[in-house]
């Protein structure tokens, strides 16, 4: 007995240093960023220039009607409700598999009737408390699926800042887009009064003779042209209505406050794009992509804990007695262990396969964790660059209506005194409206470039912000 109690001693001694010596888990290392050291159309950061990810949403926007809007989304839009409800599901399955470090205790009962030596029956009946095939985890194997699990988790909550992110900024565009059609609405209402007027004098000189008739077609024409314009925006403000509608995720309300215009100033801070290596990787889809890299990074230690024996380890503890009716009464105290290591031999190449397969999904994920880096550089890139000429683009765009509008008071100026044709006229009109259209259409893409930047750098979510997006949220229900 005392020989077997040694051995025994010696076998746990020598696994707990293997366990202890074997690490399965490759040491993780952050792929170098595959991108530029800096971005190429970064101006001169201003003094009170600030990270994305340091601004709340709340502080960005200065639009309180956009300000409720982003808080109803945040409240009732239902892709951010799957991806919290995401992360529920992910911590559950993390709560498995680390539940599987520890054993299961369960309350179990037994009865055994057998033939005995004299003929008889022989009974035994006993109930206790039992662990069943409890992993003794020496070489990490149980351990790396769990961080791996963990890995998951840490991903989905990423995924769902993610989600809050492009939810705010689809919000916003959307928003911007609504002011623009109202916008070209309102300029083509205008244009259709003008229009209107031009061809009732049109058609009062072609009855007093002074015109001829194909003048009093060009003019309809014109007229009918911006119907067709105004129809086309009727229906474009309805559709863009319907896309923010199915983001808030309920029907606009009726009590919203009154917004700034699209001319107002909608932003109020000044973004900094700072180094793309440490911006970058503050955004929650490349930490999304960083942790399942370090998840597939995990499996790869389980597959190597597969080539070591797996102990398990089944045991009870409790009473026992050979007659039932005694055995809460006279029953004795009984155990039972039942240690068990297997160790493969022969598999067929099972292990070696699931620890390939284990490498290859690893350097997937590295090469998805770069290919998303590189995919938000981009992003910031062109953000930039619309930062930078948009504003020259707006303002030359604007000299050009107004030079337009000169134009066509001149035009007109030269009709009334027979200088110039009735097409000259409707030609410089025509000009009028795509320049004004235009410039609404500049101005909206500009401030939707800004949110697009504020998105991109990873604005858009932050503790304190979730906090009172919940809480106007709820007001505003």
């Amino acid at each position: 007995m005392t020989e077997r109690c040694a051995l025994a001693g010696a076998l746990s001694a020598a696994l707990l240093w293997l366990g202890g010596c074997a690490n399965p888990i490759p040491a993780y290392q952050r792929p170098a960023p595959p991108v530029a050291a800096a971005f190429a159309n970064e101006p001169q950061p201003s003094a009170g220039a600030a990270l994305a990810d340091a601004i709340d949403w709340q502080r960005y926007f200065a639009d309180e009607r956009l300000k409720r809007l982003i808080g109803i989304a945040l409240e009732d839009n239902r892709d951010l409700r799957v991806a919290m409800l995401s992360i529920e599901q992910a911590r559950a399955l993390y709560q498995i598999r680390r539940a599987d470090e520890l054993p299961t205790v369960s309350l179990a009962a037994s009865g055994l009737r057998q033939p005995g030596a004299g003929g008889g029956m022989t009974s035994l009946y006993s109930v206790g408390a039992a662990v069943t095939a409890y992993e003794l985890d020496f070489f990490g194997r149980v351990k790396s699926l769990s961080e791996s699990a963990l890995a998951q988790f840490f991903a989905t909550e990423e995924a769902r800042k993610t989600v809050q992110i492009s939810l705010v900024a689809g919000v916003a565009n959307a928003y911007l887009g609504l002011l623009a059609d109202d916008e070209l609405l309102r300029v083509t209402e205008q244009t259709l009064a003008t229009r209107q007027q031009s061809l009732d004098l049109t058609r009062l000189k072609f009855d007093n003779g002074v015109v001829s008739e194909l003048d009093v077609r060009q003019a309809e024409s014109l007229l009918e042209a911006a119907r067709v314009i105004r129809a086309q925006l009727t229906r474009q403000r309805a559709l863009d209505q319907n896309a923010l509608v199915l983001l808030l995720g309920r029907p606009l309300p009726a009590d919203l406050p009154t917004g700034l215009g699209l001319n107002g100033h909608q932003v109020t801070a000044e973004l900094l794009a700072g180094v793309p290596a440490e911006v970058l990787t503050r955004r929650p889809d490349v930490r999304q992509a960083e942790q399942q890299l370090i998840a597939a990074n995990a499996n790869i230690g389980a597959a190597r804990a597969a080539f070591f024996p797996r102990i398990t380890l089944t045991g009870s503890a409790g009473i026992a007695s050979s007659d039932l009716t005694e055995l809460f009464k006279g029953g004795s105290f009984a155990w039972t262990l039942a240690p068990q290591l297997v160790l493969p031999i022969f598999d067929s190449g099972r292990n070696q396969s699931n620890l390939d397969a284990a490498a290859v999904s690893r350097d997937i994920a590295v090469a998805q964790y770069e290919k998303t880096l590189q995919t938000a550089f981009r992003e910031v890139a062109d953000s930039l660059a619309g930062r930078a000429s948009l504003g020259e683009q707006l303002r030359a765009q604007t000299a050009q209506a107004a030079a337009e509008q000169a134009r066509v008071r001149l035009a007109d100026l030269r009709y009334r005194n027979g200088a110039a044709s009735y097409l000259e006229l409707l030609d410089a009109q025509r000009s009028l409206f795509v320049a004004q259209q235009a410039v609404i259409q500049l101005q909206a893409q500009q401030t939707q470039n800004l949110v697009t930047l504020y998105k991109v750098l990873g604005g858009g979510w932050s503790a304190a912000g979730e906090r009172t997006a919940r809480a106007q949220g709820a007001t505003a229900r």
